[in-house]
């Protein structure tokens, strides 16, 4: 498998986002935690740019970090897919590498 990228930013406090979209290559996964999953919510700015990005790549928010911001699964996008913090230990482990966007 190619890279797991992860975003810890809020869309709307930089650029980290938009970075990581423009770099991502077949096999890549992109994972949103910390403020990162602000960027998984159904209405937000980020939403069609990610929401282009899902038909292409795998895409998942931390379950833990949503539940600390009030954010629920129905409140994201489809094909954001939620996992736990094992589930983040098993793509670190299945990906290539590990390329964190700050």
């Amino acid at each position: 498998m190619g890279p797991l990228h992860t975003v810890n930013k809020s869309p709307f406090a930089g650029p980290a986002l938009d970075s990581c979209l423009g770099h991502l290559t077949e096999g890549a996964a992109l994972l949103l935690i910390e403020d990162g999953v602000y960027a998984a919510v159904a209405d937000s700015a980020a939403a069609a740019k990610l929401a282009m990005a899902a038909g292409r790549y795998a895409i998942y928010a931390l379950g833990p970090d949503l539940a600390a911001r009030g954010l629920g699964k129905a409140s994201l996008l489809d094909g954001i897919m939620v996992i736990d913090y094992l589930g983040f230990v098993d793509l670190a482990v299945r990906h290539s590498t590990v390329q964190a966007w700050l």
